[in-house]
C-alpha cells in the first residue's frame, strides 16, 4: 500500500500546482515566485481567509492574497491591534485586555488599567513603541489550546479576567492562541484569538494612533467601564495620510455639526436618547425624497399602506420575534395585554395579504410603506441620525409566484438604480448566501440563491459573493453606496424570506387550482430616511441640490428701501413653489451674501435701484463667482426647470 506524498492546489486562473504534503501558504507562495513570497500575507482558502502558514490540503482552492488586496487590510489592523495590547501591557503592567478587533478603517482595543487614565501624551509615546515593536520582525505563531481549563485557570492567576471569559465562552470551537515570537525564538506576548493574522510585524509600517474614548465591557451598562484606544494603520505612508485627510475632511461634512450650523435636527434628553426631531430644513429634505420615492414607486406598480406602530405580543410569537427579537422591542400594557412597539413592518404587511384570498392571477403584490418602527439600542450606540431609536423605513415587500421571482428582482434592481443615480450616489453589491444556522431546506435556498444571481447576471451587473453572511430566513443582496469622499454606507437591501411565509400560512390559488406558498421579496432602498438623511448631509457637505435644498434661494436687499420690491418677489416665488427667503436685517449685502453661502442656499438675489427699476435679478450661485442677470420670468422659468428635473447641477454652472 502506497502513501500519497503530494497534494494538488487549485489557483485562481484555473490551473493546478502540485506541493509535498504537509506544504502551507508560504510554501505555495515561494513554489510561484520568489517576489510572490515576499509579498504573502495570508491565503483566502475556498471563501475563507487563513493564515499563511495554514496546512494546505488537497483539492483546496487558494488564492495568495497579498499587500493592498481587499481582504488585506483587516488582517494588518487585527494584528496591529495585538501589538497594541502588548505595548500596553509592557508599559503599564496592571493592564487587563478585553477585545481588539478590526473596524472599517482601523482598530481599537479595550483595556482596564485601575491605576492610571490613558491620555493624549500616552499615544504619542504608546504610537512610538508600536512602531518600535513592529520593526522587530515578531513572527506570529499559531497554537492550538489543548488544555483549556488550565489557560483559563492561567488567566484568572494573571487577573485576566476578561480573557478568562471569552476562553470559557469558546472552549468547545478549538480555541487557539497567538503568540509573537522574536528571533530568538523567545514568545514574548499572547492572547487567545481565532486570527487570521500576519506572518510577520515587519509588514506594518503606516500606523497611528488616533484617541481614547470609554466604552462598557461586551457593551453592557452593567458591566466594567474600560478604557479603548483607537488607531488606525494602512499599507504605506500616502494611504495613510490620505485617510487622514479623508477624515480630516469627513470630520467638516460630519451630520451632527452641519445639524447645528444648519438647523436640521436635534435630539432631547427629556424626550430620550435616539429619538429625533425634525427641525423645518431637514423636515423639508425628507418631504422631498418621500415625494420623490412615492412617484417612482407609483410608476414601478407599488400600492401604498399605512399600518399601526403597535400590535399585540401574539403577533410577534406568530412571526418568531419575541424568541430572537425580544431584548430590541419597546413592550407597554395595554388593557392587561402586552403590546410592541413594531421594530419592523413585515408582519403587518403579511396581515393584509392574508385578509384576502389571492389567485396566482394576483400577483406580483408589491406593497409600500414609509412605516416608523421602534429598536432599543442601547443609550451609547446611539449616534446622531446613523443610529437611533425611532427610524422611519422606506419599506416594501412584494409577493409573487416562483415565476416572477427572477423579474421582481430586476424591477427592484432598475428602481434602486434610478434612485441612486438620481441622488449621484456610486453603488456596489454584495450577494450574501446561506449561513450555517438557516431555515428552509437546501432545494428553496438553491432557487433563491440562483434567481438573485440570475437576475443581476441578465441585468449586467457586477456583484460579489459574501458566502455564508445571508439572513436565516433566504438570501440577500446588500447596495454599498460610495460617498462624495470615497466612504461606503450600507443602504438598500433585497431580502428573500421562507420565514414569514410559513409561519403565517400565506398561501395563493395556482393555475391548476392547488394552493401554492408566495414568494417574499422583502427591501428597501434608503435603508430609512434617517439614514438616507445623514448620508446626503455628509455627502453634499449641507449643500444640498436645488431640489432638495431646504431653502432654494435667499433675496437679499441692498437697503431697507428695497424691502418691499424684495418681499412681493419673495411672495411670487413662493406661489411657483419654489423654497424662497428674505434677508431683511440691517447688515451689510456681503455679510448676508456670505450668511446665505454658509447655509448652503443655492441661489441668492441681489436688489437695488437697478433690479426695481428694470424688473431684472441679480442672480448669483453658492458655489460661484459667476453673476448672471435675468428677468424674474426667466429666472422662475429657469429654477422651475432645474428643480423638476432634480438635476444635480446649477442652471448657472458651478
Amino acid at each position: 500500500m502506497t502513501t500519497t506524498t503530494k497534494i494538488s492546489i487549485k489557483l485562481p486562473d484555473g490551473s493546478s500546482k502540485e506541493l509535498d504534503k504537509g506544504s502551507n501558504g508560504e510554501d505555495l507562495a515561494k513554489s510561484i515566485s520568489p517576489g510572490l513570497a515576499k509579498k504573502a500575507i495570508a491565503l483566502d482558502v475556498n471563501g475563507q481567509v487563513k493564515d499563511l502558514f495554514y496546512e494546505l490540503q488537497d483539492a483546496d482552492e487558494i488564492k495568495i492574497i497579498t499587500a493592498g488586496e481587499r481582504k488585506s487590510y483587516e488582517i494588518l489592523r487585527h494584528t496591529t491591534s495585538h501589538i497594541l495590547a502588548a505595548v500596553v501591557q509592557k508599559k503599564y503592567p496592571n493592564a487587563k485586555v478585553g477585545v481588539g478587533p478590526a473596524t472599517e478603517n482601523g482598530f481599537f482595543y479595550d483595556f482596564r488599567i485601575e491605576d492610571h487614565k490613558i491620555t493624549d501624551d500616552d499615544l504619542i509615546e504608546i504610537e512610538k513603541e508600536i512602531k518600535k515593536f513592529a520593526s522587530g520582525a515578531y513572527k506570529l505563531v499559531k497554537e492550538e489550546v489543548k488544555d483549556v481549563a488550565s489557560k483559563i485557570a492561567e488567566y484568572k492567576k494573571a487577573g485576566e479576567v476578561y480573557k478568562a471569559e471569552l476562553l470559557e465562552e469558546h472552549k468547545d470551537d478549538n480555541p487557539t492562541e497567538y503568540y509573537f515570537v522574536d528571533n530568538n525564538g523567545v514568545k514574548v506576548w499572547s492572547d487567545h484569538c481565532l486570527g487570521p493574522h500576519l506572518p510577520n510585524t515587519k509588514f506594518i509600517k503606516a500606523v497611528k494612533l488616533t484617541n481614547v474614548s470609554g466604552a462598557y465591557w461586551r457593551a453592557k451598562e452593567t458591566n466594567d467601564v474600560m478604557q479603548r484606544v483607537h488607531g488606525t494603520v494602512w499599507w504605506d505612508e500616502q494611504e495613510l495620510e490620505q485617510y487622514l485627510a479623508r477624515k480630516e475632511e469627513a470630520e467638516k461634512r460630519d451630520h451632527r455639526k452641519l445639524a447645528k450650523t444648519m438647523d436640521l435636527f436635534s435630539t432631547h434628553e427629556l424626550a430620550g436618547a435616539g429619538l429625533i426631531f425634525w427641525h423645518a430644513k431637514l423636515a423639508t429634505v425628507r418631504q422631498e425624497l418621500e415625494t420623490f420615492w412615492k412617484q417612482l414607486h407609483r410608476k414601478a406598480g407599488y400600492e401604498f399602506v399605512v399600518t399601526p406602530h403597535i400590535a399585540k405580543s401574539e403577533l410577534w410569537d406568530t412571526s418568531g420575534h419575541n424568541n430572537f427579537y425580544k431584548d430590541n422591542m419597546y413592550s407597554l400594557q395595554v388593557d392587561d395585554q402586552e403590546y410592541i412597539l413594531k421594530p419592523m413592518n413585515c408582519p403587518f404587511h403579511v396581515l393584509i395579504y392574508k385578509d384576502s384570498r389571492h389567485s396566482y392571477r394576483d400577483l406580483p403584490i408589491r406593497m409600500a410603506e414609509m412605516g416608523t418602527v421602534y429598536r432599543n439600542e442601547a443609550s451609547g450606540a446611539v449616534h446622531g441620525l446613523a443610529r437611533v431609536r425611532g427610524f422611519t423605513q422606506d419599506d416594501a415587500h412584494i409577493f409573487c409566484t416562483r415565476d416572477q421571482y427572477v423579474d421582481e428582482i430586476k424591477g427592484v434592481y432598475r428602481l434602486i438604480e434610478e434612485i441612486y443615480s438620481t441622488l449621484g450616489l456610486e453603488f456596489q453589491m454584495e450577494l450574501s448566501t446561506k449561513p450555517e444556522q438557516a431555515i428552509g431546506d437546501d432545494e428553496i435556498w438553491e432557487f433563491a440563491e440562483t434567481g438573485l444571481k440570475r437576475a443581476l447576471s441578465e441585468l449586467g451587473a457586477n456583484f460579489e459573493i459574501n458566502p455564508g453572511d445571508g439572513a436565516f430566513y433566504g438570501p440577500k443582496i446588500d447596495f454599498k453606496v460610495k460617498d462624495a469622499i470615497g466612504r461606503i454606507w450600507q443602504l438598500a437591501t433585497i431580502q428573500l424570506d421562507f420565514n414569514l411565509p410559513n409561519r403565517f400560512e400565506m398561501e395563493y390559488t395556482s393555475a391548476d387550482n392547488t394552493t401554492e406558498q408566495p414568494v417574499m421579496i422583502h427591501r428597501a432602498i434608503f435603508g430609512s430616511l434617517e439614514r438616507v438623511s445623514m448620508v446626503l448631509t455628509e455627502h453634499f457637505a449641507g449643500a444640498f441640490p436645488t431640489w432638495l435644498a431646504p431653502d432654494q434661494v435667499m433675496l437679499i436687499p441692498i437697503s431697507d428701501s428695497h424691502n418691499d420690491f424684495v418681499t412681493k418677489l419673495k411672495n411670487k416665488l413662493i406661489q411657483n413653489e419654489i423654497r424662497a427667503k428674505t434677508d431683511l436685517r440691517s447688515e451689510r449685502m456681503n455679510y448676508k451674501i456670505r450668511d446665505a453661502q454658509e447655509k448652503q442656499v443655492p441661489y441668492m438675489l441681489v436688489i437695488g435701484d437697478k433690479e426695481v427699476e428694470s424688473g431684472k435679478v441679480n442672480v448669483r450661485f453658492r458655489r460661484s463667482q459667476k453673476q448672471v442677470e435675468m428677468t424674474v420670468e426667466e429666472f422662475i422659468e429657469k429654477m422651475l426647470e432645474e428643480i423638476k428635473s432634480r438635476s444635480l447641477n446649477s442652471f448657472i454652472g458651478d
